[in-house]
């Protein structure tokens, strides 16, 4: 079910998810887990893949599980990102998973971890998610 759960998301997945190109593999409300390709365009001058493109895989993954697990009740929403690089990723695919070390009834917070083709730990982030009411809110397409 995760991973049918990954394929719908995938298919509605907005425009910065499909602009760095995330892909998410498993999705359930306990964990996540998604894969981007390394291109020229997600690194910065040096040729590491640039800090901004881990965080943004953590807030979508952490953000698209929480919201698997408030869906009835509400809408998931990134409200804190602490992310810590470890080693650069250069080349290959970066793979991401998110595990939940908290679910409340007004924020949920992730750790996510992020390695590389040889699967060594290149990132860590803590990832903090409210949870709001849904009135009155639709996302954009």
């Amino acid at each position: 079910m995760a991973a049918e759960l990954a394929d719908q998301i995938n298919k509605g997945l907005g425009h910065y998810d499909r602009l760095i190109g995330v892909s998410m593999t498993q999705v359930s409300d306990t964990s996540a887990r998604a894969e981007v390709l390394v291109r020229d365009e997600l690194k910065q001058p040096y040729g590491l893949v640039h800090g901004g493109v881990y965080a943004s895989i953590a807030e979508s993954l952490a953000s698209w599980a929480t919201a698997v697990g408030v869906r009835e009740r509400g809408l998931a929403v990134g409200m804190s990102n602490n992310t810590s690089f470890l080693r650069p990723i250069t080349e290959g695919t970066i793979r991401a998973q998110a595990t939940r070390i908290h679910g409340g009834r007004t924020t949920w917070i992730w750790d996510v971890e992020f390695r590389d083709d040889e699967n060594r730990l290149c990132a860590v982030t803590r990832m903090t998610i409210a949870v709001r009411p849904a009135e009155g809110l639709t996302p954009t397409s």
